[in-house]
């Protein structure tokens, strides 16, 4: 019996050369996708992105190079793959329209795994929700409010819309206003902006605080404080240099403007009502 006489022996309606021709294929297949993979895993761990993405790349890229070799493998015994292909096609496209919101999530995660707009633990505000991210998923993503509320964010709607970072550079600058009354002499005011800034902690030194003069009022001179602090401690400053402003107003002598209201009675004549801000 001949090499060609048996390779070319039935078995199941395929000739021994074909089952042979097909099984080298298969082996070779799977030799060039462990090959491939160990590239594209070595090119992915130098990227920046996310391990949880790059290994989803991975997994998307290692299925597909398994759908094509049982392609490759079926045509090369003669199976007609054109109906396959047609239904997988069709599958395709059927699994893509019923799951678009799954697949636009997925996609904004992507994004913001590639872009890092933020990270775990950053304080942000998006589409009027202000929060602690507390959790990023590859669908949505959750913030921690300062009330204490959980919100679930859909990627989707992240990666297409404003997001204000306000923890990213680790420092956040503080603005309080106070109005003062034209009386006092503006160095008198800045010197007691000054006494209230020294005596409230976690004020940065580098960028220095800045003290200006901002506005002339109808009744009263508006000076406002600029300063830095930790991004953490942003409204523990704001909110003790507010109440250390009074003490140094009253310190140094300088009024704090207020609206009054003043009734003046003249004989029987209608009570007159007067508005002033002192």
């Amino acid at each position: 019996m001949t090499v060609t006489s048996v390779l070319n022996t039935s078995i199941g309606g395929y000739t021994l050369g074909h089952l042979l021709t097909a099984g080298v294929t298969f082996v070779f297949c799977l030799i060039a996708i462990r090959v491939i993979m160990r590239l594209v895993k070595g090119l992915l761990d130098r990227t920046s992105l996310d391990k949880r993405v790059t290994g989803l790349i991975a997994n998307i890229l290692k299925y597909a190079m398994y759908v094509l070799t049982v392609v490759i493998v079926a045509q090369g015994l003669g199976v007609n793959m054109s109906s396959f292909v047609a239904l997988l096609s069709v599958v395709s496209l059927g699994v893509t329209l019923a799951s678009e919101n799954i697949l636009g999530n997925f996609a904004g995660g992507l994004v913001i795994f590639s872009a890092h707009p933020f990270a775990i633990n950053d304080l942000i505000e998006t589409s009027g929700t202000l929060g602690t991210v507390e959790e990023i998923d590859l669908h949505h993503t959750r913030l921690l409010t300062p009330d204490g509320y959980n919100v679930y964010i859909p990627n989707k709607d992240l990666a297409a819309t404003r997001i204000v970072n306000y923890t990213h550079f680790g420092r956040r600058r503080v603005t309080v206003k106070v109005t003062a009354s034209y009386d006092a002499p503006t160095e008198t005011v800045l010197s007691a902006l000054r006494t209230a800034v020294a005596r409230t902690e976690n004020i940065l030194q580098d960028p220095a605080p800045s003290y200006v003069l901002s506005e002339y009022g109808a009744s009263s001179i508006e000076y406002a404080i600029f300063c830095w602090c930790p991004a953490r401690e942003y409204w523990t400053v704001f909110y003790a240099l507010t109440a250390a402003l009074r003490p140094a107003f009253e310190e140094a002598g300088v009024e704090m403007t207020y609206d009054h209201l003043n009734v003046h009675l003249v004989n029987d004549a209608p009570a007159k009502v007067d508005m002033d801000k002192r």
